[in-house]
């Protein structure tokens, strides 16, 4: 980018709706994923691990500190986000060092599209180059996380299968469609790799949960979180049952990566939006998934878990405005109130 030209429209273009958005949905997020690192950090034992989760965690301090000049330039209310009140660093450590491994690659497969789709919507240059960077760095470090959970055997590969020897087409004669869109037909690679992907996302927050769970003194969050772990649960089980039926295996086991800690490192405020947040990515995937999937029980499955993990998110974010947790997105002026006025 031409140097004059960005900074002529520093100086001169304010930010659009789309990139307030997605600039504090970015200091948000990594203000909270911010508190996960700096737990890890204090107990990890493995040194491969904690080199990789350091360059995360340093990259998010860069992040941080970017999107903080941002603000200030434009004068523009910070965030309050998450801050050291909300991580105790005395507390002993909740998880493995494979999971804090797990939880790395996991922020890698979920913030890799938020800034690919955040850079869509950026028009003021300044705001492209920084999440464009964002993007090749994120990718660059989930890589390296990828390639050391492997090199550990923690993550298995998706399932394979038979290259077809030749290109076909869908036939439109009714009983070929039928058995197309029905319950009988093999799956294709696209509704595999769905399937395992939801697997592996709800084991990696299964072991989440089960930490959390037993660290949380809150009856009501604690029953919340219940409920989560029971959701986890039931899609892992249907969507392995989905894969072995039809002679694939999904290879991710969920692994006890859990201490037998019982003081919670975190806030209670924290541990609601990882919930909030881990709701969000599901009804992506889910959205995505079902998009794709061509046989109608497949189909079926995956509306009805979206269906649901919408109810639980809705159960959370009324639970994190009743304890007044829930920062407000940047709102617009409030025109009718005005002309009251």
């Amino acid at each position: 980018m031409d140097k004059d030209v960005g900074d002529l429209e520093k100086n001169n273009i304010k930010l659009t709706a789309a990139e307030i958005a997605s600039l504090w949905k970015t200091y948000i997020q990594s203000t909270a994923v911010r508190c996960f690192y700096k737990h890890f950090l204090q107990h990890l034992q493995d040194t491969e691990i904690q080199s990789i989760v350091e360059e995360f965690m340093i990259l998010v301090e860069t992040i941080i500190g970017k999107v903080k000049t941002i603000f200030e330039e434009e004068n523009f209310p910070m965030p309050n986000g998450f801050s050291d009140k909300d991580v105790d660093l005395s507390a002993p450590a909740l998880y493995t060092d494979l999971f804090a491994l797990s939880y790395a690659y996991r922020v890698g497969q979920v913030t890799m599209p938020h800034y690919t789709n955040v850079l869509t919507k950026a028009t003021r240059l300044d705001i492209y180059d920084f999440f464009k960077a964002c993007l090749h760095n994120e990718t660059e470090l989930h890589k390296k996380a990828l390639a050391l959970m492997l090199s550990k055997g923690l993550n298995d590969r998706p399932p394979k299968m038979e290259y077809p020897v030749s290109v076909e087409y869908v036939k439109q004669h009714p009983s070929l469609l039928n058995t197309w869109l029905g319950e009988k037909r093999p799956l294709n690679c696209l509704e595999i790799a769905e399937l395992y992907q939801d697997i592996e996302r709800n084991a990696i927050g299964l072991v989440a949960l089960m930490g959390l769970l037993q660290v949380t003194k809150d009856k009501e969050i604690k029953d919340y979180l219940l409920k989560g772990k029971k959701l986890a649960e039931d899609q892992i089980e249907t969507f392995e049952k989905l894969l072995k039926v039809n002679h694939h295996f999904s290879g991710t086991p969920v692994t006890m990566e859990v201490t037998n800690s019982t003081i919670s490192p975190f806030s209670e405020k924290l541990i609601l939006f990882f919930i909030s947040s881990s709701n969000q990515a599901a009804i992506s995937t889910l959205g995505d998934a079902l998009s794709v999937s061509m046989r109608k029980d497949i189909a079926a499955h995956y509306s009805l878990f979206l269906t649901n993990v919408i109810r639980y998110s809705e159960e959370g974010l009324k639970l994190m405005v009743k304890r007044g947790w829930m920062e407000q997105p940047p709102q617009t002026i409030d025109r009718n109130e005005l002309y009251k006025n």
